[in-house]
């Protein structure tokens, strides 16, 4: 293919969000000296927050009450008496230290950056986000960051995209490709931009869905040849 922009997602698809987020929320818990056991915390907190996340791309949520409530959720099943606001800025402290790479992605960026354009589109909170792909060794090979907090919407809204590509000086989509592991946010949002689409699918996850990517993956190296 003749791709010349490379939008890329950031969180499991570049970044082992799942690695960071263990990290950052047992952190936080021993911080607030907490003495339970953690796994079992761990699946509570990811099952809301999952459900959390798919609210704010369907726009039931603001990324300002999910920042919290995720947290107050989590402190209610398990009867924790924290403070929900503090606990949730220690742990975006955190989690934007975690800048845990998936096997391939320096590699890839590395190699794609030399002939591409590499812009990462991300729903990812700003003050997290940023820290983490500046401090990371992939910061040299990616041009910008698209922030959805910055533009006002979130993938899939077509507009984050066409802000993306605005800010790229980029305007002929037939030359783009949106790399990202969700079907709902990157691959829909991509595919309603009118750009072609690679969904990363490590897991070989059966696609059962009517959101049709153009390209599927399952390691990072294999985008060198589609891009």
């Amino acid at each position: 293919m003749n791709y010349s922009l490379i939008l890329l997602d950031a969180d499991d698809t570049l970044f082992d969000y799942d690695r960071a987020e263990r990290f950052a929320l047992e952190t936080a818990l021993t911080h607030f000296g907490h003495t339970g056991k953690f796994d079992e915390v761990l699946a509570t907190y990811r099952h809301i927050n999952g459900r959390l996340w798919k609210d704010l791309e369907n726009g039931t949520i603001t990324k300002n009450e999910l920042r919290t409530e995720r947290f107050s959720r989590l402190f209610a099943a398990h009867d924790l008496n924290y403070d929900v606001h503090g606990f949730s800025e220690r742990y975006l402290g955190l989690l934007a230290q975690g800048s845990f790479l998936i096997t391939g992605a320096e590699e890839l960026c590395a190699r794609l950056s030399v002939n591409h354009t590499l812009v990462v589109v991300t729903n990812g909170i700003r003050d997290v986000q940023l820290p983490r792909i500046q401090g990371s060794p992939l910061h040299p090979y990616i041009q910008d960051i698209v922030v959805s907090e910055e533009v006002g919407v979130n993938k899939p809204d077509p507009r984050i995209f066409e802000h993306a590509l605005r800010k790229a000086g980029h305007d002929d989509k037939k030359s783009v490709l949106m790399v990202g592991d969700s079907l709902t946010s990157d691959i829909r949002g991509g595919n309603n931009f009118g750009i072609d689409t690679c969904w990363f699918n490590p897991g070989n996850v059966i696609n059962t869905g009517d959101i049709v990517p153009t390209h599927q993956i399952g390691a990072l190296s294999e985008l060198v040849e589609l891009a």
